[in-house]
């Protein structure tokens, strides 16, 4: 089987992210020749190159997103006449689409405009039946205006000037000032419309691409995007042009990380509100035309069911991890110091240090030998300035102790880095403990969790994101920004030497079975089976003299029958009549988990 991978700012380049996991999805599946098409974020990241590539890595085609050059493409009148009238009417999809399921009175796109009510709706609990995707007619008209623009991208050769030109801005412009245009709509500026008209030329880009041939996606059997959004783009261009099913692969929801990023503080509110109506309406197109789109946790099912996608073709797939460099932690929990807190992660505020720290205090008064090690990288002036804030609160916490440098014995509570003399390894800073805590506020996926769960340690954690579902019964979850509740729960398991040593051994067995790498793995092969043999790619292939190929279609997708159908009536004997040959439906190959 021939797959396109395409990723937007991952694998293959070195520091790329979701890198480890492409990798091991495909040298796992040597069986598979794999296409990778790749998304470039920046000159640093393509500046750092590749990983090294398996042998069923058959070529890499690379394209930046950090920037348009010119193609050197002049529209004619005619092709002047086609984008303005595909990108006028994409941009008044954008202008009035995405009116909240809730009810009358409640746009959601724009009278929302940060998206923060599907963020408190779809936080860390409860599922939620609505859609934000909008209607089908709006469906419709975003869709029938995006490949507009791909076939006009293929036609002329590019879309880079036309959507820098001032022809796109007006159209935003006439967009938001139409009648009926919701009033975060009618506020935009100009700063507003350019801000708008630069992300929605970025975020195009792939509809200039020319990937989209028999020599490129168009070739392939299969295409799985390793994410929603931009880099989904490419997979839905393969499948327009070519037929090509497409399967979506979202760890983190990409609508999700749009709306954290743009926050009310670095946005305004007309450019939030216009950005949050494009980046849902692509989300719902996306999973609309998807074969399968998986996912890692129930919480990013709910964000994908509430963006439009249908439940009968979303599995489930844990990420894998390579549990191996564990093992040694795993199999000798009783190796660790019994009044150890550990917390391993990137310090930032998402994180809720400063819960962690008060309830530290508070172990402390009811366990004086207690001690707590932070290990984390604070990466960006921002992060940077957050441990600040969290090493001078913990010398304020505990004053008598914090004369001395923040290592391990000279304070209760020490930050260290990985890599040093007392933790070399992430797998000897989660054995240097006997409990492992998370204090987020905000999680996806919890990784440190599911490590923790592998070294088997019992663990503490806030109840967001998809932690209840990742620990199951094997540790305990308290309320998040709850100090009280998190300082009960640590001193219950240090004080309970029995109790953790059970959890953890559960906690070991549950990640042992749920999110290793042969799981995900096993899971990605059978989906590639069940789409291929559902959504065959039909096509004659030719040889060197342009002859068709003998046997480059596999016969089992034109075996003659109908096996399915109901037995017929019988018939008074007649002349005999040869039955039109019919395609017959492929078996069902096994399903991942759901």
């Amino acid at each position: 089987m021939r797959i396109g991978l395409v990723t937007e700012g991952g694998y293959p380049y070195v520091n790329g992210d979701a890198g480890p996991w492409c990798e091991r999805l495909v040298r796992g599946l040597e069986q598979h020749q794999f296409d990778l098409y790749a998304l470039s974020r920046s000159r640093r990241q393509e500046d750092g190159g590749w990983v090294p590539l398996p042998p069923q890595v058959g070529r890499v085609r690379t394209a930046p997103l950090w920037t348009a050059e010119d193609d050197g493409v002049v529209h004619g009148r005619r092709a002047r006449r086609r984008f303005a009238e595909c990108y006028g009417e994409l941009a008044a999809v954008v202008c009035t689409a995405d009116r909240d399921p809730r009810g009358p009175g409640h746009p959601a796109g724009l009278a929302d405009p940060s998206g923060l009510a599907d963020l408190r709706d779809l936080g860390d609990s409860g599922a939620h039946d609505d859609r934000a995707g909008g209607t089908d007619d709006q469906a419709d008209r975003f869709a029938s205006a995006l490949y507009g623009l791909a076939e006009l991208a293929r036609d002329e050769g590019g879309l880079a000037g036309a959507l820098r030109s001032e022809s796109a801005v007006r159209a935003l412009e006439r967009a938001c000032r139409a009648p009926g245009a919701p009033s975060a709509a009618r506020e935009a500026r100009v700063p507003d419309l350019l801000a708008v008209a630069a992300h929605l030329e970025r975020a195009l880009r792939p509809l200039s691409l020319d990937w989209y041939e028999d020599d490129g996606l168009g070739a392939a059997d299969l295409c799985h995007t390793a994410g929603g959004g931009t880099a989904a783009l490419p997979g839905l261009l393969a499948r327009h042009f070519c037929g090509v099913p497409l399967l979506v692969t979202e760890y983190g929801v990409h609508l999700r990380a749009h709306y954290l990023a743009t926050g009310a503080e670095t946005t305004a509110p007309a450019v939030r509100s216009l950005l949050a109506a494009f980046h849902r309406a692509l989300a719902a197109e996306v999973y609309r035309r998807a074969a399968v789109v998986t996912h890692g946790n129930a919480h990013a099912r709910r964000w994908q069911e509430r963006c439009g996608a249908d439940r009968a073709r979303l599995r489930t797939v844990h990420p894998g991890m390579d549990a191996a460099p564990f093992a040694e932690a795993g199999e000798s929990p009783e190796a660790a110091d019994p009044a150890t807190l550990v917390w391993v992660g990137r310090i930032e505020p998402a994180k809720d240090l400063v819960s962690l720290l008060h309830a530290f205090a508070e172990v402390r008064g009811q366990e004086p030998g207690a001690r707590l090690r932070i290990f984390g990288t604070a990466a960006g002036p921002d992060a940077a300035a957050y441990l600040g804030h969290c090493r001078a609160l913990a010398a304020q916490l505990f004053p008598d102790e914090a004369d001395g440098p923040h290592t391990v014995g000279d304070n209760p509570v020490s930050f260290e880095e990985l890599g040093g003399p007392e933790a070399p390894t992430l797998a000897d800073a989660y054995a240097s403990g006997a409990v492992v805590v998370l204090s987020s506020v905000v999680e996806g996926l919890p990784v440190s969790l599911v490590e923790a769960m592998f070294c088997g340690r019992a663990t503490v954690s806030t109840d967001v994101g998809a932690v209840v579902e990742v620990i199951g019964g094997t540790g305990l979850v308290v309320p998040p920004r709850n100090p009280r509740a998190l300082a009960d729960a640590c001193v219950a398991l240090l004080r309970d030497p029995e109790r953790r040593a059970r959890l953890g051994a559960a906690a070991r067995a549950r990640a042992l079975e749920l999110f290793t790498v042969e799981q995900n793995i096993a899971a990605f092969h059978g989906i590639y089976l069940e789409i291929v043999s559902h959504c065959p790619v039909r096509r004659v292939l030719l040889d060197g003299s342009g002859e068709p190929l003998p046997f480059a279609t596999p016969a089992e997708a034109h075996v003659p029958g109908h096996w399915t159908a109901p037995a017929a009536p019988a018939r008074t004997p007649g002349p005999a009549v040869a039955a039109p040959a019919r395609t017959a439906v492929p078996a069902r190959a096994p399903e991942a988990t759901r």
